[in-house]
């Protein structure tokens, strides 16, 4: 059974930094940890960031420059590290990962980010 343990999110202030990390596990050796989604009340979800296994990245527009997006391959993890943070920022973060071979999309139970003062 394969679960994505999302940690990180929380409340900042407008400019503040948070990082946040998505680690599989279970037969998280079956899956590829990809990156986040976030979705705002209202909204639908959207990419956030997405890295592959070598290291390409790939930004939606409104994080570029501000965000960057790591991970580890040895333990599967996946991070986000988000600076200068503002208000349209806050949302609820989503991991995302697929199966190996790609039929499968897995998602985690969501972290919040809140960007307030």
């Amino acid at each position: 059974q394969v679960q994505l343990v999302e940690s990180g999110g929380g409340l900042v202030q407008p400019g503040g930094s948070l990082r946040l990390s998505c680690a599989a596990s279970g037969s998280s050796l079956s899956i590829n940890v990809k990156g986040w989604y976030r979705q705002a009340p209202g909204k639908q979800r959207e990419l956030v960031a997405i890295i592959t296994r070598g290291g390409n990245s790939v930004y939606t527009n409104s994080v570029t420059g501000r965000f960057t997006i790591s991970r580890d391959n040895a333990k599967n993890t996946v991070f986000l590290e988000m600076t200068s943070l503002k208000p349209e920022d806050t949302a609820t973060y989503y991991c995302n990962a697929e199966s190996q071979n790609g039929i499968s999309v897995y998602w985690g139970q969501g972290t919040q980010v809140t960007v307030s003062s």
